[in-house]
């Protein structure tokens, strides 16, 4: 499930000297790199890794013509994600890249703690926490499996030749969101229609923005719903929670629903592609369904399908002897930061039997993915299940035909097309 959004609104912090030099004796980065070397699907942009390796906490300049920093160490972006002195704030935040939204953004929207600081985070994230028991997430486990095969089931009926994100990369978390949050069985369809429109690409921006509305819509509803009569849920849960708005249910639930389907789903159909990608890694895990947990923490690592996330300082803090300072957006790469050799060795291997303990690919502090336990869940079953049951899976088209997802927030491929041996 996703983090802390990396889209941040561009907006200064007021009282602080923009204006002036920026100290640092190099001069600033230009532009976040963005680019990715071709042949090279599964790798950062070579850049990052250039900088990582002279200078890891950089000047950055901004679109909008701040001066903040670029940080693709492992040490200092976990550091920077782990200390409350910078904020996750979107409203005080500039925007790293050139197609952003121009002008600042307002505050987190109600709900979004992603976008808050102690102690607004705090309080929602303490509800939440306790609703993720393991009572309950044993429940999903075993809702995960039978999704899993129901899911295998249906794409084995159609055969060979099949895009693999929309029958199983998109399927399997999408169901489990609805179990999270307690849709009725007559309204997945619906449920599920508004959440490929928001995450469609082939749709128009009008189309996209009725979606969410409706989808805000439908949420609303309900939540009154469970107001009325509860079920074994979270959203129910949450209806039971003295002082909590519907508004601030209805905001939990969006969140919810954002940060546990793209990158889920993302990550089954990249982790897929780069599985096939390494045929000996993908023969590792159909001969050895005990790697599934190890590797699934290697494919977290090497794909971090969540390239970046955002913080400003709200004072001057040296991190790994570079002072930043306040005021300044720190746009830390946690794709560069999971492929430092100072913390895994060869990073730029797919190593199933690698213990990536450490990786950022859920961040990292109090903004760290709350749902990660079930997100992991999700790919520890989905993906030995795959490959047990089409142990000839291969790409149906070139690697380098593959569309790639290079022109959103979440990293991967818009459609995987694959075939097998039928038996």
């Amino acid at each position: 499930m996703q983090h802390d959004s990396p889209t941040p609104a561009p907006a200064p912090v007021t009282g602080h000297p923009d204006a002036q030099p920026h100290p640092d004796p190099y001069e600033p980065v230009t532009a976040l790199p963005t680019r990715r070397a071709g042949g090279c699907p599964f790798a950062p942009p070579p850049e990052l890794g250039e900088l990582r390796a002279e200078r890891p906490i950089a000047p950055l300049r901004f679109p909008d013509g701040h001066t903040g920093r670029l940080v693709t160490g492992h040490s200092a972006v976990r550091a920077i994600l782990a200390d409350a002195r910078f904020s996750a704030r979107y409203e005080l935040m500039h925007h790293p890249l050139p197609d952003g939204p121009e002008g600042p953004l307002p505050p987190a929207p109600v709900g979004d703690m992603t976008g808050m600081d102690a102690p607004e985070h705090t309080r929602y994230r303490r509800l939440l926490m306790g609703k993720f028991t393991v009572r309950r997430m044993r429940a999903l486990t075993e809702r995960v499996r039978h999704f899993t095969a129901e899911t295998l089931d249906a794409m084995e009926r159609r055969g060979p030749g099949v895009d693999l994100v929309e029958v199983f990369a998109q399927p399997i978390p999408a169901l489990m969101i609805c179990e999270l949050l307690g849709v009725p069985h007559a309204d997945r369809d619906t449920f599920h229609g508004y959440t490929v429109t928001v995450m469609s690409l082939e749709v128009s921006v009008e189309e996209r923005y009725a979606a969410m509305t409706g989808l805000q819509d439908y949420l609303r509803g309900l939540v009154l719903a469970k107001r009325a009569e509860p079920t074994d849920d979270l959203l129910s849960d949450l209806t039971r929670e003295p002082g909590l708005t519907d508004e601030e249910i209805v905001g939990l639930g969006a969140l919810l629903l954002a940060a546990g389907l793209d990158t889920t789903a993302n990550m089954l159909a990249h982790g897929t592609f780069a599985l096939l990608s390494h045929p000996e890694q993908f023969a590792a895990l159909r001969d050895d369904p005990s790697l599934a947990e190890q590797a699934i923490e290697e494919l977290l690592r090497f794909l971090t399908v969540a390239p970046f996330t955002a913080r400003v300082a709200l004072e001057d803090v040296e991190i790994d002897g570079e002072l930043i300072g306040a005021g300044e957006t720190v746009i830390c790469s946690l794709e560069t930061a999971n492929r430092d050799p100072s913390k895994f060795p060869e990073p730029d291997t797919l190593d199933l039997r690698r213990r990536a303990t450490g990786h950022l690919g859920f961040g990292h502090g109090i903004h760290q993915c709350l749902g990660q336990q079930l997100a992991r869940v999700e790919m520890a079953v989905a993906l030995p299940a795959l490959v047990a049951r089409f142990p000839t899976l291969r790409l149906a088209v070139p690697a380098e035909e593959i569309p790639l997802r290079t022109d959103m927030n979440i990293y991967g491929v818009h459609r995987l097309p694959v075939a097998w041996d039928e038996v």
